[in-house]
């Protein structure tokens, strides 16, 4: 049925296995993420203060007892404690095996998934390939976040582009060494195995629990006006996620030295934008782009 999901007892999007814990990523979506957590007997665990204001955590507890010494009391079957704009570390031990729900509006598994981590280590091997390309990632992740910041993206729109913009690239892995760092123009072949990257890399993150991002690196070559890869895509038909990361991706590329050419300066690689925005580049997005590069000194205002 649309819109509904059913999870059986064992059920999960991804599990990941610690010394002194479990956790289950359960669903996800609207920048919440539902988990069921087993903390082993004697594990102490903490909450602390965050900086983000909006955070909200929740935790049910399924089975066990866990004791927090700070408040003196332990809390057993059925009880269950939040967190809202937490002031100090506060303590728990599990006094026995604990099973919990563990609830939270901000995207944290990945920070320990193992798919993930996996697919991370693809694109560093990537990176070391491309040796005009290092660090690539991270710098694009970067902007696309501010630039999405700068959007007033929704939340859940935001923790997806997270992890999208720096995987963005994960598919050049299947590309050849002489290829990424062919230092004068590709052949019509060559350019034809570029332009597979997209695809590959929308497939490699398809079975993640973040399955939602495949459509973000699959377009992230299309432009507003069709000319892109590797569908040939237009205008609403390419996901404000994937546009984002377009512009993040064309600026750094212009911005950083290539086999075939030295970098470009700031100025020259926005007016680029400038020019092929609304052609090939959502002007929303570039002006975003600008205005970033504004506030944080590497443009002038005028």
């Amino acid at each position: 049925m649309d819109g509904l999901s059913i999870g059986r007892k064992e059920d999960n999007l991804e599990e990941v296995v610690q010394e002194s814990a479990k956790l289950s990523l359960l669903a996800r979506g609207s920048g919440i993420e539902v988990m069921k957590q087993v903390v082993y007997e004697g594990t102490v665990f903490y909450l602390y203060p965050g900086n983000n204001l909006d955070s909200f955590e929740f935790f049910y507890i399924l089975e066990g007892e866990l004791v927090c010494e700070d408040l003196s009391l332990t809390l057993k079957k059925d009880d269950y404690f939040f967190v809202k704009d937490l002031k100090e570390i506060a303590f728990f031990e599990a006094a026995s095996e604990v099973s919990m729900i563990w609830m939270i509006n901000e995207s944290v598994f990945h920070l320990i998934s193992q798919k993930v981590s996996k697919l991370l280590e693809v694109v560093s091997k990537v990176e070391e390939k491309d040796r005009y390309t290092f660090k690539h990632s991270i710098r694009v992740q970067n902007s696309s976040i501010k630039i999405g910041k700068k959007l007033h993206l929704l939340k859940g729109e935001l923790d997806t582009l997270i992890v999208a913009s720096v995987l963005h690239d994960v598919g050049k892995i299947n590309v050849p060494e002489e290829i990424l760092n062919k230092a004068g123009g590709l052949t019509d072949e060559e350019y034809d195995i570029i332009k597979n990257h997209p695809a590959d890399g929308a497939e490699m993150v398809k079975d993640t629990y973040y399955s939602d991002i495949s459509t973000i690196i699959h377009q992230h070559h299309e432009r507003l006006n069709g000319s892109g890869y590797p569908d040939g895509l237009k205008d609403e038909e390419i996901t404000i996620g994937a546009k984002i990361i377009g512009v993040s991706d064309s600026y750094d590329a212009m911005t950083d030295d290539r086999s075939y050419r030295k970098a470009y300066t700031p100025e020259y690689a926005m007016n680029e934008l400038k020019r092929l925005s609304g052609v090939l580049y959502d002007t929303e997005v570039v002006n975003a782009l600008e205005a970033v590069l504004i506030e944080e000194g590497i443009l002038n205002s005028n």
